[in-house]
């Protein structure tokens, strides 16, 4: 009961400092609900840069309104909004899909994650680069300041939209997720990433940060990897609470 009773005034908080829900549809008619934050001074002549944030697999669901559970008051703070103005936009993935096309197998220990990019995206992923990509077209949104970030199937979907849109983000940060590493020479040099993972992750295994740490190393990326010791899959606290987090999207441009 009291875990509900915070989530409700969080969610009432979140409400309440200028998040908005909306929904975006996209061309076969699926409905992806979004919360967005813009500047605290929006100006409509000026193009913004955007900040996607990805949730992971227990804040999926259709109230738009889970998945603002993680992060979301890094970006409310007005001292943030103030030195880092930018478009926040926090999308929703349904319950029975995921961002990232991964086959899981949770019999094993530790669960087995085994990531494959030959399909179509997932149209919930597909969806929420279609709404940045609108953004940049309505000229809301400056095509060459997108960031992208996740945590867990978000940390995993981060890596597969850099993969399947090399040249669209400027700045990407996976947070305890993995990527199917066939593709990484496609994007390595195109934008830095910081990837972040706790190191006794019992649903993720930090192997995979690892591992894709490795491969954008040797692919020459600009890569700075954290490795938090002790840390288990919640390891979005950490990152979230790196006070240059959003010093390090803003430094970098296309």
């Amino acid at each position: 009961m009291k875990k509900l009773i915070a989530f409700l005034l969080f969610s009432v908080a979140i409400q309440a400092q200028s998040f908005e829900k909306k929904t975006y549809t996209d061309a076969a008619g699926h409905v992806l609900p979004y919360q967005i934050l813009l500047p605290a001074n929006y100006d409509s002549s000026v193009k913004y840069p955007v900040i996607l944030v990805l949730h992971g697999a227990g804040e999926r669901g259709d109230d738009n309104m889970a998945q603002m559970k993680y992060g979301a008051p890094v970006f409310l703070q007005a001292e943030n909004r103030e030195k880092f103005p930018a478009i926040v936009i926090f999308p929703q993935c349904p319950k029975d899909s995921y961002w990232s096309s991964v086959t899981i197998d949770r019999t094993t220990k530790p669960t087995t994650f085994l990531f494959n990019y030959t399909s179509e995206a997932n149209w919930p992923l597909q969806s929420a680069v279609d709404l940045v990509k609108s953004m940049v077209k309505d000229k809301k949104a400056d095509k060459k300041r997108l960031y992208i970030m996740g945590l867990s199937m978000g940390g995993m979907g981060t890596m597969e939209a850099v993969s399947r849109n090399p040249k669209l983000f400027a700045a990407a940060m996976p947070i305890c997720g993995g990527a199917d590493l066939t593709y990484v020479k496609k994007y390595a040099k195109k934008l830095p990433f910081w990837v972040h993972h706790g190191d006794a992750d019992a649903v993720v295994p930090v192997k995979h940060s690892r591992e894709l740490v490795a491969a954008l190393k040797s692919a020459k990326a600009d890569v700075t990897y954290t490795e938090y010791p002790g840390v288990n899959h919640n390891s979005w606290d950490n990152a979230f609470a790196q006070p240059t987090l959003l010093p390090w999207f803003f430094a970098h441009k296309k």
